[in-house]
């Protein structure tokens, strides 16, 4: 069985709500992270840098849209 304070949080009432703001916080420090990365190689010239800066954000766009399909579900 689960244990802990994290899992003991999942199984409170009303705790989906509470873990979608934590995906949507994590989605954003993952795009704030790729746009870093991508200015950084396009300050050094670094195109494997900038590249993979871009796909950082592209991944955190497409959880993004997953939690908004989640949130419509939900209502």
């Amino acid at each position: 069985m689960m244990t802990g304070p994290v899992f003991r949080y999942l199984l409170l009432p009303g705790s989906q709500h509470a873990m979608s703001a934590e995906d949507k916080l994590k989605n954003k420090i993952e795009d704030l992270g790729g746009r870093a990365k991508e200015a950084l190689g396009k300050a050094t010239g670094d195109a494997q840098t900038r590249d993979e800066g871009r796909a950082d954000q592209a991944k955190s766009a497409l959880k993004d849209a997953g939690e908004k399909v989640k949130d419509a579900f939900k209502k």
